[in-house]
């Protein structure tokens, strides 16, 4: 060739990396799962609302498998996320109630309308949210106590705390709610009924949450400096560090953001339900972890894509949905469909790594 460069026909394709590899499964796994219960069960299947619906129920955990994913890209664990979700939903409902003292006596003197009881909520979902992630990042990341043994103890500490501010189930009042809830309607998704009238799919406000903070994340995970650095630190902590990178604050910063996660789906949480309650969000972390890695993530670090785990959530949410829609309406029936599924992921990503290396492939 010319000038030594050689032509685009000739040039040499990157291989696909193993996070490549595992999104693509998941994404196919999920498309014929969808369209398999299309076919054979039709029905609500075959209406854009049943996956709307999927969304609307499964925004907060789409935001907490978020915050599980990095922590898991870098090798550790978060299974705090679910305690955290419901002590913050159960104070943003006692907030919007006027329950907790401090922000109601803010409210009547600063002379603020009622609705802002909701800003009020959101900032303390945050508050709480940054400092679980804050306190365990530090005990994880710089004093290098096992993740499990901190998370666990996190999730504890926050159940407790919801029986601890309120023995009793709170409702947020109807008229905040009515703003909190409110849809967005999509006409052009919408379905015709039997009476020949258009039903619009409806969207929750959760959902934009949850996807925006996907598209932030995958951002964070592809573009940035910090997102390359979760990646390094789970691959081989020592290299990374070879490398300069700080591997006990990339860490905290892991947690960190999980924390922040586990705060704004708390508020997300309550968003859709408008209820506290102790039993909110109960085995959600288990559920995180599960998305996480039907979705393509590593128990063992190093990889992950956030885009699988939103995947992996909706494939979670179809698996339950077709075993309802097949009449085993008993929980254990789930449990038994969703654990089976999840080792077959598990086998299948094993499998897949392990040809991989062997041919040399993998990254």
């Amino acid at each position: 060739m010319e000038n030594g460069k050689k032509s685009p026909s000739s040039r040499r394709r990157e291989p696909i990396t193993d996070t490549q590899l595992l999104l693509t499964i998941t994404v196919c796994i999920f498309i014929a799962m969808y369209v398999g219960a299309m076919f054979i069960w039709g029905g609500g299947f075959k209406k854009p609302q049943m996956l709307f619906d999927m969304l609307n129920d499964n925004a907060f955990l789409i935001i907490i498998s978020c915050g599980l994913t990095i922590v898991m890209i870098t090798g550790s664990i978060d299974i705090s996320v679910g305690g955290v979700t419901a002590l913050v939903a159960m104070v943003s409902v006692m907030i919007l109630n006027g329950n907790l003292g401090l922000f109601n006596g803010m409210i009547g003197a600063l002379g603020l309308p009622e609705e802002s009881r909701i800003f009020f909520a959101l900032l303390m979902s945050l508050f709480i949210g940054l400092a679980f992630g804050a306190v365990q990042g530090f005990l994880i990341a710089y004093l290098q106590i096992q993740p499990f043994i901190i998370t666990l103890a996190g999730m504890f500490f926050a159940r407790g705390m919801i029986t601890i501010i309120s023995v009793d189930p709170q409702k947020a009042p109807q008229e905040l709610m009515d703003i909190l809830q409110t849809r967005i309607n999509i006409s052009w998704l919408g379905s015709v009924n039997k009476k020949g009238v258009l039903i619009p799919a409806r969207m929750e406000i959760g959902v934009i949450i949850a996807l925006i903070i996907v598209i932030l994340v995958f951002f964070l995970l592809r573009k940035r400096q910090l997102g390359r650095s979760f990646y390094a630190v789970g691959g081989n902590p020592q290299s990374a560090l070879m490398l300069g990178i700080n591997v006990r604050r990339t860490r905290f910063y892991a947690h960190l953001l999980s924390g922040l996660f586990s705060g704004i789906a708390g508020f997300v949480f309550m968003m859709h339900t408008g209820a506290g309650n102790a039993t909110n969000a109960t085995a959600a972390e288990m559920n995180a972890i599960a998305s996480s890695i039907i979705g393509g993530t590593l128990l063992s670090g190093g990889v992950g894509n956030v885009a699988g785990t939103f995947f992996g959530v909706l494939t979670l949410s179809t698996i339950k949905s077709v075993v309802t829609t097949s009449g085993l309406r008993d929980p254990w029936w789930q449990s038994i469909s969703t654990g089976a599924m999840l080792c077959l992921f598990i086998l299948l990503q094993s499998l897949v790594l392990m040809h991989r290396r062997k041919g040399g492939n993998g990254k």
